[in-house]
């Protein structure tokens, strides 16, 4: 019934607008829109031109049109080689880049490590509101000389900003499986201040018994101007317990995660930035939710990282950037026991690049961490413009992944760490295609081909066995990723999107592996976001994916908006088809939801953060 009655009010809300606009005049044909140039800092080691970086990177804006992305899961789901496997809609998810398990994928935010040293199952457990972003950047493939652990498949970072006027801003929304959900923020802007408190809150009591959630995330944002330069500080909180039936196997379990981070960076000069990062993460897992005391686990994982970074001009067209890196992280848990590391890590890298003519970056990584062990991490990229809309470009590089605490020492009825495992490497190669056909149409295309040595999977020799932590060799990766992106009248913009992906590895019989081949063998989208007659805004999605082993499915989701004055209604539809689809086996995914909200301004002002 509700679904029908938004289907309705959509309906209602489209007719409305095109009857407005109608009345002021007849519909003309209008110039491509202005594209602004996208500046990425992910995947490089200083902000470039998008067209200007030699690796694959795919950057999501996030706030052109905030109210058509909901959460993070919206935005992510907007890239075809990114694999997002959730567990419930903004509860749990693991994150992989071209097939790689989601222990090897890096997530950062603001260019620093948030991944937990427990397990990568919380590695999207994100302390900061969704509200606080303004574009997401992925980097495809390895780039552990940039960032060190974790990167093997890529790295994903969520990059907030100073806002751009002073407002006072609130919304909320409700839907069916009992969806409610306020956020709303506050900023300050004066030309060399400003300060932003955002919140997110959204709950429901869940789509089938012990599938309920409940969220709730805070942050403080500040950036200031001193003599030394720009400064930032970032500070925020996390709160979310939730129904895990069937999430680590048949059992009705449940579960609570905190969060806390706070991180500061500081210009020092036009060539020198110091960051610091500290990170604190708690865990409280309940096998039996009927019966808490056959099994409990509880875990606090505490990080710290700091960096020393600068750069210097080496002529018109080259750059040596270079620095040092600290890392230290710890577990005190009821299962896992206390344990510690450190890690250092110093970096070099010489760039040179001539503006749409050619670029090239050679880079090294050495780190050190405990147990006087060493990782080596060397890179090299490089970019051709064969004419004015056509480049070529290629990269080599190596990434490696230290096991998590899990992986080493967990124990439960049905898994088992162990203290042995060595650290994963992997040598990636790339190569692509970048093409611009006038203000109007963007394409890449890339093949890409992984070799992973030592990876980390957990595996069952028998089905009265548990699953056992193992090291795995020689596993292959080789796939294609093509995207197509096109500008048209009226402000909008379609967007098709393919990955291929190909994995080999020798087998053994009788055993079956939990993480190495659960991958999509094809994942396909296509998306359109424009403005309706009456200035309706629109997003809807369409994305098809085939696991390895399993049938394609299809997920449709669509967004629809309009600002009347300082009121913006927006309806949002997930899984509109209402296809019965599994993420992670044995985890079963809600039905169609439908969610219907406002966001309402109170007050907004007209200054601009100068930075």
């Amino acid at each position: 019934m509700l679904f029908r009655r938004t289907s309705v009010a959509i309906l209602l809300l489209a007719t409305f607008a095109y009857g407005q606009q109608a009345k002021k005049e007849k519909k003309k044909a209008t110039a491509p829109p202005t594209r602004k140039e996208t500046i990425v800092v992910t995947g490089t080691y200083e902000p470039v031109p998008l067209n200007e970086s030699d690796r694959t990177v795919d950057v999501i804006q996030i706030k052109q049109s905030p109210v058509l992305y909901r959460n993070w899961a919206d935005a992510l789901q907007s890239d075809p080689s990114l694999d997002l496997r959730q567990r419930a809609p903004g509860v749990q998810a693991d994150l992989s880049i071209r097939g790689s398990t989601f222990g090897q994928t890096l997530v950062l935010v603001d260019g620093l490590r948030v991944n937990d040293a427990q397990s990568g199952h919380h590695n999207l457990d994100l302390p900061i509101p969704f509200a606080s972003m303004q574009r997401v950047e992925v980097l495809h493939g390895s780039g552990s000389t940039l960032y060190g652990s974790d990167a093997v498949g890529g790295a994903v970072n969520f990059i907030t900003g100073p806002p751009a006027t002073s407002e006072f801003r609130l919304g909320f929304a409700g839907g069916n499986f009992g969806t409610n959900e306020q956020d709303g923020s506050a900023a300050y802007v004066s030309k060399k201040f400003s300060q932003q408190l955002s919140f997110t809150r959204d709950f429901s009591s869940g789509f089938e018994p012990d599938r309920d959630y409940r969220n709730l995330a805070i942050a403080s944002e500040t950036h200031f101007e001193t003599g030394l330069g720009a400064s930032t500080v970032l500070l925020g909180t996390s709160d979310r317990p939730f129904g895990a039936d069937q999430f680590y196997g048949n059992f009705n379990s449940w579960e609570r995660t905190k969060g806390w981070f706070a991180a500061g960076t500081q210009q020092l000069g036009k060539n020198t930035e110091a960051a610091f990062g500290y990170r604190r993460h708690t865990d409280e897992f309940i096998l039996f939710r009927n019966d808490p005391s056959i099994y409990e686990n509880n875990h606090i994982t505490e990080s710290w990282q700091a960096a020393l970074r600068r750069h210097d001009s080496l002529g018109t067209n080259s750059t040596f950037f270079y620095g040092v890196e600290a890392y230290r992280d710890t577990i005190d848990s009821s299962n896992l026991g206390y344990h510690g590391r450190n890690q250092g890590a110093l970096y070099a890298d010489y760039d040179v690049r001539a503006l749409r003519r050619f670029s090239f970056s050679v880079g090294a990584r050495g780190e050190k961490y405990s147990g006087n062990h060493s990782q080596f991490s060397p890179s090299v990229s490089g970019g051709y413009w064969i004419s004015s809309h056509l480049k070529l470009r290629a990269s080599i590089s190596h990434a490696f992944r230290l096991p998590t605490y899990t992986d080493l020492y967990y124990h439960d009825p049905a898994n088992v760490g162990n203290p042995n495992l060595k650290p994963e490497h992997a040598w990636d190669y790339e190569g692509g295609l970048e093409w611009n056909l006038g203000a109007r149409v963007i394409g890449e295309l890339t093949v890409f081909h992984q070799l992973v040595r030592n990876g980390i999977d957990y595996v069952l020799d028998n089905p009265n066995d548990v699953w056992r932590a193992v090291n795995v060799d020689n596993i292959n990766f080789t796939g294609v990723e093509a995207l197509v992106r096109m500008y048209a009248n009226h402000g909008q913009r379609i967007e098709v999107g393919y990955t291929g992906i190909h994995a080999s590895q020798q087998e053994t019989p009788g055993v079956q592996s939990r993480y190495v081949f659960d991958y999509p063998v094809h994942s396909a989208s296509a998306s359109w976001m424009g403005f309706l007659p009456g200035h309706v805004e629109m997003r809807t999605r369409l994305n098809v994916v085939q696991r390895y082993g399993t049938d394609a499915y299809p997920l449709v989701e669509t967004a629809i908006t309009r600002q009347f004055g300082r009121v913006q209604p927006y309806v949002q539809i997930i899984n509109a088809t209402n296809t019965g689809y599994e993420e992670i086996e044995g985890v079963r995914m809600p039905g169609r939801t439908v969610v219907v909200g406002a966001e309402v301004t109170l007050f907004r002002g007209h200054h601009g953060f100068k930075n």
